[in-house]
């Protein structure tokens, strides 16, 4: 069975782009994020653009899911520390139950946290949308030499596929008698045993793909042919060529705009 990664199959609003519209979106939305000197602009970015975009690409509930389960403990994290022991002269403070948060430190955190949520939101809603084979054929299309496209590809299917097998093994082992849960001690036992057929297999299918890419002639010279044809409409070039003109506008002020202040 063919892996594809984070990709959720939908017939959403991204999912009809071309994969270069959407990676420019990315770089754009990124960019954004931190020249825009705004408070909290990484959570209007999230909640106007983001957010929006994943539920009329039919995969909202699924977005939030893998953003907040990932990122959640850290934004926990950077809230305590941060409103509890913010360097700063401004008295003022927040208090919530038994603990007095810092003003200071509670905007620092959200506005470190929001951009964070953008940071790995983005990239992670392309990946949602778009077919890891769809992805890179557009990137090689684009200019990109086929070997880098060949390693992105093969790390965006490995993931899962190492995942899936450490869950195979582990459920082998715990047949044969081994012992998984339990205190620290006991869990760490039990990983080692996992080490050798996780490493083993990932290097069988190194080898299996290694072969099935010389069967295709992948580093035969000449042009290549692709089984099927990305759309690429003139609205989208033309969409990406404004999204790339916004980012070089964004830069050039934030310059400016440095060093002018």
């Amino acid at each position: 069975m063919q892996r594809t990664g984070l990709f959720i199959e939908r017939a959403g609003f991204l999912q009809r782009l071309n994969p270069l519209t959407k990676v420019t979106g990315v770089l754009l939305l990124i960019g954004a994020t931190f020249l825009l000197p705004a408070p909290l602009t990484g959570a209007a970015l999230l909640a106007g653009v983001l957010l929006p975009l994943a539920f009329v690409s039919l995969i909202g509930r699924r977005f939030l899911d893998i953003l907040l389960k990932t990122l959640l403990p850290a934004l926990i994290s950077l809230v305590l520390v941060q409103g509890l022991f913010f360097p700063t002269s401004d008295p003022t403070t927040v208090a919530v139950g038994p603990l007095l948060f810092r003003r200071a430190g509670l905007q620092f955190a959200l506005n470190t946290g929001s951009r964070l949520l953008v940071v790995a939101g983005a990239p992670l809603l392309l990946f949602q949308t778009t077919h890891p084979g769809t992805l890179v054929q557009g990137l090689i299309q684009s200019g990109m030499p086929r070997s880098i496209g060949y390693i992105l590809l093969v790390a965006l299917q490995l993931i899962p596929a190492i995942s899936e097998r450490a869950v195979g093994v582990a459920e082998a082992q715990r047949a044969r008698g081994l012992e998984t849960e339990g205190n620290v001690l006991q869990r760490i036992r039990g990983v080692l045993p996992l080490i050798s057929p996780l490493i083993v297999g990932a290097l069988v299918e190194a080898e299996a793909r290694a072969i099935a890419i010389e069967a295709r002639a992948f580093n035969a010279p000449g042009p290549k042919t692709w089984l099927r044809d990305i759309p690429d409409p003139r609205a989208e070039y033309a969409a990406r060529i404004m999204m790339l003109a916004a980012l070089g506008a964004l830069i050039v002020w934030r310059i400016a705009w440095f060093f002018s202040g």
